[in-house]
């Protein structure tokens, strides 16, 4: 894939190393963040690279601790941490306003990023965007037995529709979570946001995404619902659609 060579290393304090690749380009600079167990690679990330190289588009795409290439255990992740490695990246690798691409759980940290970075921000694109997914879907969506387990052992292993491993919840995941959670207040951003989902999405029901619009105070709110789209909205068309809403906010 383009650009796989490129991925280049970002030391953090504890010795761990978050892998990145970064296109050089005019401002805004464009910064996908990928979702829970996700990498760098995904189509929808390699996809905004070509457009950005095709461009001259300024662009970072990273990995999180213990997701793709960087190092690190994903079961030693939680919510606050991935934030620091996508701050640390944004703050270090990047100049001028930002366009935030997140996807899943990418888009609970571009929606932290947001909150924490409000001077840098062009605009952000949510796809499937999953705030508070610890508490509102994987905690709610556990039997009594299961959360019984998850407090008991401090971990769950689940079968995962996207990878032949299991997914793995730890409850510090989910206790550190609730330092973070967006949905419980209003959320003002000042700049535009595009939100697009699925309504075939069997993991972030789409409805989420407009409770999510519902919550942030921002001038340009537009929710897309893609009839027949999955969670990770990665056809050509939803490609087109994804660079298009890019596009728009980059200027």
């Amino acid at each position: 894939m383009t650009g796989i060579g490129r991925v280049e290393r970002l030391q953090r304090p504890d010795g761990n190393t978050v892998a990145y690749a970064r296109t050089e380009g005019r401002a805004p600079a464009v910064v996908f963040l990928g979702g829970f167990r996700s990498d760098m690679t995904g189509t929808k990330a390699m996809a905004l690279e070509a457009w950005a190289q095709r461009g001259g588009r300024a662009f970072l795409r990273f990995d999180y601790l213990g997701h793709g290439q960087s190092s690190g255990r994903f079961e030693d992740g939680t919510i606050g941490r991935w934030l620091d490695d996508s701050l640390a990246a944004i703050d270090r690798l990047t100049a001028g306003k930002l366009v935030l691409v997140g996807s899943s759980m990418g888009g609970w940290l571009s929606l932290l990023v947001a909150r924490a970075r409000p001077e840098r921000l062009a605009g952000l694109v949510l796809i499937a965007a999953a705030p508070d997914f610890t508490e509102r879907m994987l905690l709610k969506g556990l039997s009594p037995e299961d959360r019984v387990a998850l407090e008991r052992d401090g971990r769950l292993e689940r079968p995962s529709q996207y990878s032949p491993e299991p997914s793995v919840f730890t409850w510090k995941l989910i206790e550190e979570g609730r330092n973070h959670l967006l949905l419980d207040k209003t959320l003002a951003l000042p700049c535009p946001v595009r939100l697009l989902h699925g309504q075939d999405d069997p993991d972030v029901p789409w409805q989420y995404s407009l409770q999510i619009a519902a919550h942030l105070q921002s001038p340009d709110v537009v929710t897309t619902l893609i009839k027949g789209g999955d969670h990770r909205l990665s056809t050509p068309a939803d490609i087109a659609r994804l660079i298009a809403a890019v596009e728009e906010l980059a200027g």
